[in-house]
């Protein structure tokens, strides 16, 4: 995930809101994304936690949770890519 950002031209930082962790934000001129990164959302309570730290954001920027579950819901307004997309888009 950090390379392809950094080769999509992105700066690549670790968040924190709420003494919650983000997995990466990375920001190029006014765009900004906020990636969460897990192996597998097998239940409601990885979902939660994965999507969760994102949904506690307030603000417009593109937030999107990438797995390697085949299934890719968008879950409460965040995008849920499959690793492959992510990569390849």
């Amino acid at each position: 995930m950090y390379n392809q950002l950094i080769n999509d031209d992105f700066k690549v930082f670790i968040g924190k809101h709420q003494n919650r962790e983000i997995d990466f934000v990375a920001q190029k001129g006014n765009e900004t994304k906020y990636v969460q990164v897990a192996y597998l959302l097998p239940d409601e309570k990885v979902r939660e936690r994965e999507f969760g730290n994102l949904l506690r954001i307030d603000d417009n920027f593109e937030k999107i949770v990438v797995s390697a579950d085949e299934f890719a819901e968008d879950y409460k307004g965040v995008r849920h890519m499959h690793i492959r997309r992510f990569l390849t888009d």
